[in-house]
């Protein structure tokens, strides 16, 4: 979770310029055990990444300098049918198995759900499922392999509740995107009312919480690579805000990227399948950097519309804002004195002071304000 420390009550600002994405470049070859790379997370100091359709039930980690594989992990009740993306959030990992390009007509999508804890004490873990299918598709009749709009190869952690799935279009490359609950079971999935025409196949995705943006790989007909930058949107409506889109074919031109994964607010890797081509035969890692800052507290406090009143406050302290998901009360000795989903906390029984309020939002984003009790 990360925290931004707020003194001030009452604050003014502004969100980060559109991202610039630097040259991409080549960091190395995969191994030949991941030439079918199709999903990527960056945890614990290593890149995280998966085989897709016909690969092993494993991840594997990989050392980001050496290029080795270090560590492979079994994820022992299930089966990778078509594993295409991976994301994660503080406590847990998800592995989407939701590819469907061969017919369309898959009814088994799911999303495995690991621990975080387990991942690190243990090479043989087990899941649990989270299975959805598309409210929307009414037509189950099997097309031809590539003809269908409900593949899907990009799965984010958005906010505390909620993952998003993004579909891969092969009919006219419109991408719906569809919140996912992170907890275990069976759903019916909603499409978000803004949708986004890629000019292609979107291939992996990856939220980024430290700036606010979503970045989505993908590639054209003609195997030229792109990234979409997302940011700006409005609540989950993911493509509401402004959506950017530059291409990186002047570097990797004919090439298959797969998955896309941030290491901090300005550092991203892409991975790429093996391709049989005269240009790109192998599976790579490929790295860029942006122009992107960690988010500031004015950013924060802007995009959340926070106010808290009356500041001083004798009885009844009131809080203005969107998507808390708890609020804390913590007294100049970390004592905590309140803690729950309210947003009028009665602090008519505090003595006079110095009180810190602790703001937990729904992205896992938290802000601490100071209020003074007279």
């Amino acid at each position: 979770m990360r925290i931004i420390i707020l003194i001030s009550v009452f604050v003014l600002g502004t969100f980060n310029s559109i991202s610039q994405i630097s040259t991409p470049v080549e960091k190395f070859a995969l191994p030949n055990t991941l030439n079918e790379s199709s999903g990527a997370i960056f945890f614990n100091n290593k890149l995280i990444t998966h085989n897709d359709s016909g690969g092993e039930n494993k991840l594997y980690e990989l050392d980001t300098i050496s290029g080795l594989v270090t560590r492979e992990i079994i994820i022992s009740n299930a089966t990778n049918v078509d594993w295409e993306d991976i994301t994660q959030d503080d406590t847990n990992i998800y592995i989407g198995d939701i590819g469907n390009n061969v017919s369309g007509n898959r009814t088994d999508l799911k999303i495995y759900k690991i621990s975080k804890s387990d991942y690190l004490s243990s090479e043989t873990i087990n899941a649990q499922t989270i299975a959805f299918n598309y409210s929307d598709q009414t037509d189950f009749t099997p097309k031809t392999a590539n003809t269908t709009e409900w593949d899907a190869e990009a799965l984010v952690s958005f906010n505390a509740t909620n993952l998003i799935v993004f579909t891969k279009n092969w009919v006219n490359g419109i991408t719906k995107a569809y919140l996912v609950p992170k907890a275990s079971g069976s759903y019916s999935l909603t499409p978000l009312a803004t949708t986004l025409n890629s000019g292609g196949l979107i291939t992996g995705g990856t939220y980024n919480s430290l700036t606010d943006k979503l970045y989505l790989v993908g590639y054209t007909s003609t195997l030229q690579p792109f990234v979409w930058v997302s940011e700006n949107f409005t609540g989950t409506d993911i493509f509401s805000g402004t959506n950017t889109k530059t291409s990186i074919a002047s570097s990797f031109s004919f090439e298959q990227a797969e998955a896309i994964t941030y290491v901090n607010e300005n550092r991203y890797f892409i991975t790429s399948e093996s391709f049989s081509n005269f240009i790109s035969n192998y599976a790579k890692l490929i790295a860029f950097s942006t122009n992107d800052v960690a988010l500031s507290v004015n950013d924060i406090s802007s995009k959340y519309n926070i106010v808290l009143y009356p500041n001083p406050v004798n009885d009844f302290l009131y809080i203005k804002s969107e998507e808390i998901n708890s609020v804390q009360v913590y007294d100049m000795k970390l004592a905590q004195l309140y803690n729950g989903k309210g947003t009028c906390i009665d602090m008519s029984g505090y003595s006079k002071g110095v009180y810190m309020i602790k703001i937990n939002f729904n992205n896992d984003f938290s802000l601490i304000k100071k209020v003074i009790k007279g």
